[in-house]
């Protein structure tokens, strides 16, 4: 129960509706409040108590099936004070995880839930962190966490917000992406380091933030396992796992993406990389067409498609494009190779990610051997409370 009376409007759950709540899971679903102000606005700090009248959470308000998202279950004042707590314990956490390093200065600084922040990501990329919001509760507090940033990381020059898609896609239209705040003094870094591997990052016009920070530990596996081999790199974006099977020592990379734009972008990663050019070749293809028609067979391919399924009502569309991704990819792996597939779609959890390549498996008429499971690095932690947070999935398998 709070210590202290909040200035936050009360929502009151239905009897019964509390026991998430008191496990600590941040999401209130709208068919459990027995009770709502009318008055209440999206993106307004709310309590959250039980039928009885005890205090449960504080959270961001919004009317939508996920009615609130929980940022705290102590009592506290949502304020400055609270913000520097919550990014000083972000910092501490990736301090832990040896970020940032002299190897590796691209990183996510704040997850979402993960961090007990629902509906804000920020990244890192050398002196600018991009904070991306989901919500208008994180909007309304993005300037305030802004500032925090500056006075407590020396190290950053300059915060952008980039949400006019994210928001958009919740029916806030006016929202610029621009920077929040900057030093007198600040220039963007021109290239990050990741694994002492060096990127171009457009993080005003890249997708996300940028860069997809969440496949760093899965490309370093990648670099391991490409010495001496002929790599295929599909949905290729800005070229991260090309780039590190080219050090890994590959002799043949090729990168396929159906976007121009990307694919640019990929040109630039790949001229950091000394000797890369001649290695490399490009595709702007659609995938599925070009893994149907394309008469080589690889050592490597590496799967990692955009989210089929942002929704549970999606998944039997997605179930069956996963499947016919793998399959293709499968039948274009020589005796021997080596397939790294993955899914960020929420939807699809991990045992029904393994049955879709299963029956990939099957379809492809391959015999395959799992020898790696893999998910998002550390710095995209999962609340224990909140087991939804781990959406990458992957696994590396040896075909046979």
């Amino acid at each position: 129960m709070a210590a202290h009376p909040l200035p936050y409007p009360i929502i009151r759950l239905k009897k019964g509706k509390e026991k998430s709540l008191l496990q600590m899971h941040p999401w209130v679903f709208s068919g459990a409040i027995a009770h709502e102000p009318a008055q209440l606005q999206n993106g307004d700090l709310v309590q959250v108590q039980s039928a009885d009248g005890h205090y449960l959470a504080t959270g961001h308000f919004n009317r939508s099936t996920i009615s609130v998202r929980c940022i705290d279950f102590e009592g506290h004042t949502i304020d400055r004070t609270f913000l520097r707590k919550k990014l000083s314990d972000c910092i501490l956490l990736r301090k832990t995880l040896g970020l940032p390093s002299a190897a590796t200065n691209c990183y996510r600084l704040m997850h979402g839930e993960g961090d007990g922040m629902p509906g804000m990501i920020a990244d890192v990329y050398g002196n600018t962190v991009v904070l991306q919001c989901f919500t208008e509760g994180m909007l309304q507090l993005q300037v305030m966490l802004a500032e925090i940033i500056l006075e407590e990381m020396p190290e950053i020059g300059g915060v952008y917000s980039k949400s006019a898609e994210t928001m958009a896609k919740h029916g806030v239209a006016a929202v610029a992406d621009d920077f929040l705040i900057k030093r007198n003094d600040y220039t963007p870094t021109e290239t990050v380091l990741e694994n002492d591997m060096r990127f171009h990052i457009d993080f005003m016009k890249g997708q996300k933030t940028g860069f997809f920070l969440d496949q760093r530990d899965n490309r370093q596996l990648l670099e391991h396992y490409s010495g001496g081999k002929t790599v295929l790199n599909t949905f290729c974006y800005t070229g991260g796992f090309s780039v590190a099977a080219i050090r890994g020592g590959a002799t043949q990379v090729s990168s396929v993406d159906s976007s121009a734009r990307a694919i640019a972008d990929l040109h630039r990663n790949i001229a950091l990389v000394e000797n890369a050019s001649e290695k490399h070749d490009p595709q702007t293809k659609d995938v599925m067409a070009f893994l149907r028609n394309i008469q080589q067979d690889y050592d490597v391919i590496v799967l990692d498609p955009p989210a089929y399924a942002k929704h549970l009502n999606q998944s039997a569309k997605a179930m069956i494009g996963y499947r016919n991704l793998n399959t293709e990819g499968l039948r274009r792996l020589k005796k021997g190779g080596i397939l790294f597939t993955f899914s960020c779609s929420q939807a699809i959890d991990k045992q029904l990610f393994r049955k879709i390549v299963f029956q990939a498996a099957l379809q492809a008429g391959r015999n395959i051997r799992v020898l790696h499971q893999l998910s998002q690095p550390p710095d995209h932690p999962v609340s224990i409370y909140h087991p939804e947070g781990e959406y990458l999935k992957g696994l590396v398998l040896y075909v046979d």
